[in-house]
């Protein structure tokens, strides 16, 4: 079998980047005291509005293992199974400074003041920065709720004000070092 020396050139780096970004990612682990892996999302932590009756309190998150060379951090919160087509964007953070291994449950409530000195939160579905926890349909099926901390490769994310988590999405995923998810689950 013939193999293209400049093929081969071309596609080794790719392959140590993927497997050298895989082993980073075997040690690097996202935790919640208030929300557990494949449970039910807690009532405490559900939205308030558009018929669901939650408290809207961001759970409280640490995480650890992270790769040597991150610089910073980045968390979101993603609905695969809303009814959008596209999903749903219920926390967006983002420059989460490296120093930091944790959130404080309430921190994703913009007027608490909560986050870290420079971290930053994004716009999510629901029109406006801060966490917006689960609101699936009424008798819709378990939807599925992927908490992910991005370790990154920069200190900090020229993102625009008012972007979009799509666009917030594009940035971390050209500097991510490694993520570690937190799956969850809720219906009503």
């Amino acid at each position: 079998m013939f193999r293209s020396p400049v093929l081969v050139l071309l596609v080794a780096p790719l392959i140590m980047v993927s497997q050298a970004r895989g082993q980073a990612a075997k040690g690097f682990v996202l935790t919640s005291p208030d929300v557990k892996p494949g449970a039910k999302i807690p009532t405490a932590h559900v939205f308030n509005g558009m018929g669901c009756t939650g408290d809207n309190v961001s759970p409280a998150l640490a995480w650890n293992g992270a790769p040597a060379k991150t610089k910073s951090y980045a968390l979101t919160v993603y609905d695969p199974d809303a009814p959008t087509g596209s999903g749903w964007w219920h926390w967006v953070v983002y420059n989460i400074p490296a120093s930091v291994t944790k959130l404080e449950a309430g921190a994703g409530d913009p007027e608490k003041n909560l986050l870290p000195d420079g971290a930053v939160q994004g716009n999510t579905d629901f029109g406006k920065p801060g966490y917006g926890g689960p609101c699936p349909p009424q008798g819709d099926k378990p939807h599925h709720y992927h908490f992910t901390i991005f370790a990154l490769d920069v200190d900090r994310l020229d993102i625009p004000n008012g972007a979009t988590a799509a666009y917030v999405g594009f940035n971390l995923h050209a500097h991510q070092l490694a993520t570690a998810k937190l799956n969850a689950v809720y219906n009503r």
